[in-house]
């Protein structure tokens, strides 16, 4: 059974505090018509710091979609090796040993993917899959994890090679005063986050069935305006109320799987906001606390999209993971409005053997 392994993840070295972040916005934009309500919906994030690829100085300025895509390069080259080297010595295994690179992100582009640049200079196969996804946003690190889990499926013996590289702040765009580019601007930072997925051995999350739903007519909820300063961020302001139509969807996969969703030893959730965590605990019936992951990645690195699942997994790892076989949800959450969901149970090595699961 594919197994999720320990995940990598690393933060830039450049730190924003929330009260950094409110006195730019009161600065920047002093005569904006609803900064007031702009401050707010930051103060609510309850995110108290996070991580930028460069200074607060260059940061706020654009030097253009062109030289912002050429750092967004250089940087994920110098920085996305080391996580990676960390995420194959925790699920000890070799570059060799990788049989698909599933590489996510929605903040530059490159082509051909990093993957290629990757699989020349890291020592992968040169027959090693590669499987770039970039337009799902927040929701492709549970997309990864699927993708992955889908593979492993298909290929038993097979490992897998999860890449998640965000760089929001490259996406900061001084002249989109939208109330919802101003929220963006205090809610998401960078970061860098890999994990194997092993077919066979490994410590983690069993993988055990996985699933996806889109909530009809809101594909215009959270998206990209492309120009050419490049990415413009679109949030609705009914995205927070997503969990209502999405936590049956969540029950449904538990459901078919005999379990019920309400009663996991531990949830890792893609933390959008805090509105997200609130509102999945009402409706599927669970206690803050469950979330406890996700809040942590919120609180201290913002929102940093895809990578927000891998760091929340991280964190439970840090804790100590869980008794052998206890069950769990994972879920990612994105454009579409798109949800990629997984299930599976916390192995350790020497466990009982399926066999005497309960």
């Amino acid at each position: 059974m594919a197994t999720l392994c320990r995940p990598a993840v690393s933060v830039p070295e450049h730190v924003i505090t929330m009260e950094q972040t409110l006195e730019l916005a009161r600065s920047v934009h002093a005569d904006h018509p609803q900064l007031e309500l702009a401050l707010r919906l930051i103060r609510n994030t309850g995110v108290e710091k996070r991580h930028l690829l460069r200074p607060i100085e260059e940061t706020l300025r654009h030097p253009g979609f062109e030289e912002r895509n050429a750092v967004y390069e250089s940087e994920a080259k110098a920085r996305v090796p080391a996580v990676i080297r960390q995420a194959l010595e925790d699920a000890e295994l070799r570059p060799a040993d990788i049989d698909v690179i599933i590489y996510v992100s929605c903040t530059g582009f490159m082509m051909p993917s990093l993957t290629a640049w990757l699989i020349n200079t890291m020592g992968f196969r040169t027959d090693a899959r590669q499987v770039p996804i970039a337009q799902l946003g927040c929701a492709a690190g549970g997309a990864a994890i699927n993708r992955a889990h889908d593979f492993c499926t298909a290929y038993p013996e097979a490992n897998a090679l999860i890449v998640a590289c965000e760089f929001c702040s490259l996406c900061y765009q001084p002249t989109d005063v939208n109330v919802g580019n101003l929220l963006s601007n205090g809610l998401f930072g960078d970061g860098i986050a890999a994990a194997v997925v092993r077919g066979k051995g490994g410590h983690g999350v069993e993988l055990e069935r996985n699933g996806a739903y889109l909530v009809p007519e809101t594909e215009d909820w959270i998206a990209y305006d492309i120009r050419s300063t490049g990415f413009h961020f679109k949030l609705d302001k009914r995205v927070p109320g997503t969990m209502e139509p999405l936590a049956p969807a969540l029950k449904e996969l538990a459901g078919l799987h005999g379990w019920d969703a309400a009663s996991l030893d531990f949830y890792i959730i893609h933390a959008g906001g805090p509105r997200i965590l609130d509102d999945l605990s009402k409706y599927l019936g669970v206690a803050p606390e469950a979330f406890r992951f996700s809040r942590a990645t919120l609180t201290e690195y913002g929102n940093i999209a895809s990578a927000v699942v891998l760091d929340a997994l991280r964190r439970m790892f840090e804790e100590g993971g869980a008794e052998h076989t206890a069950r769990g949800l994972l879920a990612g959450f994105g454009p579409g409005i798109t949800a990629e969901m997984t299930l599976g149970r916390w192995s350790i090595p020497d466990g009982p053997s399926p066999a005497q699961r309960n």
